[in-house]
């Protein structure tokens, strides 16, 4: 019995991740074929110049990395720095705000892009502007800064409560503590912010849907109205390109955080 229930749940295992990635690795192999059929023809890399020639597509994904690099950044920025000021309050105080801030983590995206796209259409009435890259743009931040925030605290955690004050004590002004004294030890907790946050804001679809407006599109924008119409093999090859960048980026955070529970458990003996 021990033994068909080891089976059963390694083939339950199989099926799921077949389930999962089998039409991603159809979608990769068809990124491939040499014709618009379903039917596989030859091995060609047609699609992926015809993709590279595409102004439509090209544009968008600038706008992506544009929003996604200036998001990231932004984002690290304030998360860290709000970071910081959590771990300085009083408990009563901080614990009360990271509920707060971890709102738009278990929230539902689509609930943050509407109450964003109303807020902005709300303000945007007030002070005569429309969506479009700058609404976008923050959108983006809002819902990052709280993922850096979570990446950030832990290593604040594992500080030396005195390392500021002995700084200061010891010469350092605010902002020389902070740089060479503070950001140094946290630096892996930033940089992890950081991939975390360039990863989601690369990905998202719906947030960035009721926030652009009519004017401005994201790839993943691009990708749905294309979908819309007769689909290319086109939309292969960027799903395929799309698919090894975030796997990329997961794999970096998730090394990086290996490391550096190595390296904490090595420290700790």
């Amino acid at each position: 019995m021990k033994k068909r229930n080891t089976f059963g749940g390694r083939l339950l295992e199989v099926l799921v991740y077949v389930f999962l990635y089998a039409p991603i690795l159809i979608l990769i192999v068809f990124s491939f074929n040499s014709t618009k059929g379903r039917a596989w023809t030859g091995f060609s890399l047609d699609w992926y110049v015809k993709l590279f020639h595409n102004d439509a597509i090209l544009t968008s994904l600038y706008t992506t990395l544009a929003v996604s690099i200036l998001a990231s950044l932004i984002a690290t920025v304030a998360g860290t720095f709000a970071a910081i000021g959590f771990f300085n309050m009083k408990k009563r105080v901080r614990e009360p705000l990271l509920q707060i801030n971890n709102i738009p983590v278990i929230n539902a995206d689509i609930i943050t892009g509407v109450s964003l796209c109303l807020l902005f259409v709300s303000l945007g009435r007030i002070f005569d502007f429309d969506l479009g890259f700058g609404t976008l743009l923050l959108a983006h931040i809002t819902f990052n800064i709280p993922y850096v925030i979570l990446s950030v605290m832990p290593k604040l955690r594992q500080l030396d409560k005195n390392l500021f004050e002995a700084a200061r004590d010891l010469g350092c002004t605010w902002m020389q503590a902070m740089v060479k004294v503070i950001l140094p030890e946290i630096k892996s907790g930033v940089v992890n912010g950081l991939i975390m946050a360039f990863t989601l804001s690369i990905d998202d679809f719906v947030i960035s849907y009721f926030t652009a407006g009519s004017r401005v599109q994201t790839l993943s924008m691009q990708i749905y109205a294309m979908t819309k119409k007769r689909i290319s093999p086109e939309i292969n090859a960027l799903s395929t390109l799309l698919f090894f960048i975030v796997l990329l980026l997961l794999i970096v955070i998730n090394v990086r955080q290996a490391h550096q529970e190595r390296a904490a458990l090595r420290a700790r003996q």
